[in-house]
């Protein structure tokens, strides 16, 4: 495919969406974003990503979902090929605060 071939050796910006679709199995994605993360995973290219982790938390937590907000948290700080900035523990904290004054 093209689009990865273009990926390929570069630093790419991770948003909010394509994570979505990966963790939740979204069927008209998945695909593609399966093809995504396993050339990110295998090191074709790497990722980075700032303030995903808050934006993708605060739904499950607002539904009581803590399963699915560890997944993104445990996908978020452990995937190879990804660089979160700035440190996750403060994106966390902002995500329960976000959570917490939205009830």
């Amino acid at each position: 495919m093209e689009w990865l071939a273009n990926l390929c050796g570069k630093k790419v910006a991770l948003d909010t969406a394509p994570l979505i679709y990966f963790v939740e199995e979204n069927s008209t994605y998945l695909p593609l974003v399966l093809l995504f993360f396993e050339n990110m995973d295998n090191g074709l290219f790497t990722c980075i990503t700032s303030m995903t982790l808050i934006e993708v938390m605060v739904y499950p937590l607002r539904q009581g979902n803590q399963s699915l907000a560890r997944r993104y948290r445990d996908i978020l700080l452990t995937a190879r090929n990804l660089e979160t900035i700035p440190s996750c523990g403060h994106r966390e904290r902002v995500a329960e605060l976000r959570y917490s004054l939205c009830r």
